[in-house]
C-alpha cells in the first residue's frame, strides 16, 4: 500500500459496538453470561491457534529472491511491506468480506483490514523485527449488511524501534503500516494494543461474520471465546448480546448489555441494542430511559438520512434525496454506499457528470471486490448511456 498512513477499519460491530479500549480495570465476571447448552456445537473448530503461523509456502516466499531483494534495497520493514502490497510484487490485496488467518490471507491473496494486520505481523515476527499493534483513535466508521447495522474499529501496525509512547511524533524510526484510507492519518492519536486484543478482535469479527451469515450457533462460540480470552473487550459483551437478540433470549441479551455498560455507562452502541431488548420483554418504562439516555448521547444516529433519503427515493423526490445522500456523504466519506445512491440521485434528476463522480467515489472507498465489481459495471453504463430525465 506504499507509504501512505491508512486508517484500518476492523472490528465488526453489528448496530452496537465501541472502539476498542484497552482497559487496566480487573476483569468483568462472565462466566453467568454463557449459555452453551442453548447452542448447538460449532460447525467448525473456534480457536486463535495458528492465527500468526507461517505456511511453508510463505516461508518459502521468505527465502526468494524477490524478497531478498526488497529487503536488501529498503531495509526489512520497508522491504517486508513492497514485498507485500506492492504493485508487481506479491500484492496481497484489500477486501473487507471475511476475517482470515495469515496464512489463509496469504493462500486467498486478499484479506479485510483485521486480516493484513495479522499477516504483515506474522512475517515481521518471523524477521525477527518488533511489531507494535495501535488503536487509531477516530469515528467509527457504519457500514451495513442487510439489517445488520456494524460500526468498525480502526487499528494498524508499526514496525522498527520500540514505541515509547502512544503518539507517532514520540517513535520517529518505526514504520507505520495501514490500510483504509482516512484523512491526516499520519497525525491521527494512537493506543498502544497488546497482541491479546487483536487475537480478541479476530474472534469477534468472526462471530460478527456468522451473525451476517445466519450463523447465531456458530456466532455464540466465536463471541464466547473472545470474551474468554479477554474479559476486558467489551465489543464481544456487545455480540453476545446481539446473538442472544437473534437466538430470541431477550433476557440474556439484556443481562449481556448492562454487564458492558456497568464499565461503559453511555456506550451509545450498547444502549441501542438494549432498547428492542427491553422493548421485547415489555419493560416500557425502562426503554424509554433508554430512549431519552440516547437521544442526549446521539440525537442523530448512524443511517438517519441515508433511511430519509431512501424514502426520498421512493417518492420521487430526488432532488431531496440527493441533499439527504449528500449529508450522510460529509459524516462518513469513506462509506461507498452512500456515494452509490447519490449518484442514482444525481442520474435521476439528469446530472451525468456529477452522477459519474459520485459512481466513481463509490468505486474508490468500496471495501469488497463484489461491491467494486457491481459499482464499476454501474459506472460503465453511466458513461455510455444518456442521463436520465426527472420528472
Amino acid at each position: 500500500m506504499g507509504t501512505r498512513l491508512l486508517a484500518c477499519m476492523c472490528s465488526l460491530l453489528l448496530v452496537s459496538g465501541c472502539a476498542t479500549r484497552q482497559s487496566e480495570l480487573v476483569p468483568l465476571p462472565s462466566a453467568d453470561l454463557f449459555r452453551d447448552q442453548d447452542f448447538k456445537p460449532a460447525f467448525e473448530p473456534v480457536t486463535a491457534a495458528g492465527l500468526f503461523t507461517l505456511t511453508e509456502p510463505m516461508k518459502a516466499y521468505l527465502r526468494s529472491k524477490q524478497f531478498r531483494t526488497e529487503v536488501l534495497y529498503h531495509g526489512p520493514e520497508r522491504g517486508l511491506v513492497n514485498a507485500l502490497y506492492k504493485k508487481g510484487e506479491l500484492k496481497i490485496e484489500y477486501d473487507a468480506s471475511i476475517t482470515r488467518t495469515a496464512a489463509q490471507t496469504y493462500e486467498a491473496g486478499m484479506g479485510n483490514c483485521l486480516s493484513l494486520v495479522i499477516m504483515t505481523a506474522a512475517f515481521a515476527k518471523e524477521m525477527g523485527m518488533q511489531v507494535h499493534y495501535q488503536n487509531v483513535m477516530v469515528e467509527e466508521q457504519w457500514s451495513r449488511s442487510g439489517n445488520l447495522y456494524y460500526a468498525s474499529t480502526h487499528v494498524n501496525l508499526a514496525l522498527g524501534s520500540r514505541v515509547r509512547y502512544a503518539r507517532n511524533e514520540d517513535a520517529p524510526n518505526r514504520l507505520v503500516i495501514d490500510f483504509i484510507p482516512s484523512e491526516s492519518a499520519a497525525a491521527q492519536h494512537t493506543l498502544p494494543l497488546e497482541e491479546d486484543a487483536i487475537v480478541a478482535m479476530y474472534m469477534n469479527n468472526r462471530a460478527a461474520e456468522a451473525i451476517m451469515q445466519n450463523r447465531v450457533d456458530d456466532a455464540y462460540w466465536w463471541a464466547r471465546a473472545a470474551i474468554a480470552h479477554k474479559s476486558t473487550f467489551l465489543t464481544a459483551y456487545n455480540t453476545l448480546g446481539v446473538v442472544y437478540q437473534r437466538h430470541g433470549d431477550h433476557a440474556m441479551a439484556e443481562k449481556v448489555f448492562r454487564r458492558a455498560l456497568e464499565r461503559e455507562p453511555e456506550d451509545h452502541i450498547v444502549l441501542r441494542n438494549l432498547l428492542p431488548a427491553l422493548e421485547q420483554l415489555g419493560k416500557k418504562a425502562e426503554a424509554a430511559d433508554v430512549a431519552r439516555q440516547l437521544a442526549s448521547i446521539e440525537p442523530t444516529p448512524p443511517f438517519h438520512y441515508f433511511h430519509l433519503g431512501m424514502k426520498a427515493m421512493e417518492q420521487e423526490n430526488f432532488s431531496e434525496a440527493k441533499r439527504l445522500f449528500g449529508r450522510e456523504v460529509r459524516r462518513a466519506p469513506y462509506n461507498h454506499e452512500f456515494h452509490f445512491w447519490k449518484a442514482i440521485a444525481h442520474w435521476r434528476l439528469g446530472e451525468a457528470r456529477a452522477a459519474r463522480e459520485e459512481m466513481s467515489k463509490a468505486i474508490d472507498t468500496s471495501n469488497t471486490a463484489g461491491s467494486t465489481q457491481k459499482y464499476s459495471a454501474k459506472l460503465a453504463f453511466l458513461r455510455e448511456h444518456a442521463p436520465a430525465v426527472s420528472n
